[in-house]
């Protein structure tokens, strides 16, 4: 009686190698997901900004964004300065051109005295054009 070959064949041998191209893609879209995200998180300064109604924010060709935090700490930019060092990178900012516009967000709780200190650093080094950052107003209820 013959039932077959005594040898059997095993089946295809077991994967030991991991599939890395679900993975680098994966890799792949998450940062592309935070190269465009990046850009959208500007300020990581938080400040709770008065609100107003004005006008709508122009796109200055080229700006300076100064903010008084709460304890009425300056910041140039994101980087938190002592007067001395403010003032002369704002003069810095001047010298180069002396067009640039000045954001300057200030929180709703610092006194008015400090902002109007700032201002005067701003127009000492000789920028004019100081626009004021603010939320936008809520709708009135009806």
């Amino acid at each position: 009686m013959a039932f077959g070959r005594l040898e059997r064949r095993s089946g295809p041998a077991p994967m030991s190698d991991i599939n890395m191209t679900p993975l680098i893609d994966v890799m792949l879209v998450l940062l592309v997901i935070f190269m465009i995200t990046a850009p959208l998180m500007s300020s990581s300064l938080k400040l709770d900004l008065p609100r107003a109604d004005g006008g709508t924010p122009n796109e200055a060709p080229q700006f300076i964004s100064v903010a008084l935090d709460p304890q009425g700490q300056l910041f140039f930019g994101e980087e938190a300065l002592d007067a001395a060092a403010f003032a002369s990178r704002v003069v810095e900012a001047a010298r180069r051109n002396p067009k640039t516009e000045v954001q300057l967000r200030a929180d709703k709780g610092v006194p008015y005295g400090r902002v109007a200190e700032v201002i005067g650093v701003v127009q000492k080094a000789g920028l004019n054009r100081i626009g004021f950052v603010t939320e936008p107003a809520a709708p009135a209820a009806r």
